[in-house]
């Protein structure tokens, strides 16, 4: 290593332009290193956001290839004595589901109130007190008792051969309507809902019957929050979850997570 003096300068003259160089050099290696520490830290940070974003789009891939079950695109709940519930979304899926998916050992749920699904309980004559309890629950939560912000509700069941298209002399059923003849039994369920992760994938249900398949669940009831909104706060609680997918079992008119657990 050389070292230039300026002969028109002294000793300490010489030594002192050294030490401002050298504090110089100085500042500039720490700058160097704080810059390169803040690169790494972006670096990592792109790189986790690119692992995240990657993992995100093998979960949609793995999604859209998934094998959707014929019962999923209307609502539906395995109840707690596994028994499959399935109800209409509108009045066309109401028509689909009375029509071509009710067999006669089957039970189908509805209320008096316009505007409510028929849920059904396939091979419901097999199925107990608590079956019916659930199935009674969807239906109400999905009626128009929920918009209107109403704790309960009266659910009625009947067996197949007495739900009938045949409307009373002068009379026009709508689509979506049909006609209910002899004894109804009733049923006044609580206005809950429950929503859950479960292996990655989002399940939503009566309370009692997500609750006997996880303890990982939210319960929703009738509130002010828009789906969209609510969406994203049951997906932070519940720590994962597609948001479409937790919006299809979010009752429609609001909602709002209960206290309650």
């Amino acid at each position: 290593m050389e070292i230039e003096f300026e002969l028109n300068k002294s000793v300490d003259e010489n030594a002192g332009t050294y030490f401002n160089k050298a504090k110089k050099a100085k500042s500039k290696l720490e700058g160097a290193k704080k810059a390169l520490a803040e690169s790494n830290a972006k670096l990592a940070k792109l790189m986790k956001e690119e692992d995240k974003f990657v993992e995100e789009e093998q979960k949609k891939e793995i999604k859209r290839n998934k094998k959707r079950e014929w019962y999923e695109k209307f609502h539906w709940f395995i109840s707690s004595e596994s028994f499959l519930c399935i109800g209409g979304r509108d009045a066309s899926s109401n028509e689909i589901v009375v029509k071509k998916h009710t067999d006669k050992n089957d039970l189908v749920f509805h209320t008096d109130m316009a505007g409510s699904p028929f849920f059904v309980i396939k091979d419901g004559q097999n199925a107990g007190e608590a079956t019916r309890a659930e199935a009674a629950q969807a239906t109400a939560v999905y009626s128009r008792a929920w918009k209107l912000g109403h704790g309960t509700a009266e659910v009625f069941y009947v067996n197949p051969d007495q739900v009938s298209k045949d409307a009373q002399p002068g009379e026009f059923l709508a689509k979506g309507s049909f006609m209910i003849k002899g004894k109804t039994n009733y049923i006044k369920p609580k206005l809950e809902y429950a929503i859950a992760l479960v292996k990655d994938e989002i399940i939503g249900g009566p309370v009692n019957a997500i609750e006997s398949q996880t303890k990982k669940f939210v319960i929703v009831i009738s509130g002010r929050n828009k789906k969209s909104a609510l969406a994203k706060k049951i997906k932070a609680k519940l720590g994962g979850g597609d948001l479409d997918d937790i919006i299809k079992f979010i009752p429609s008119g609001g909602a709002e997570i209960s206290k309650r657990k």
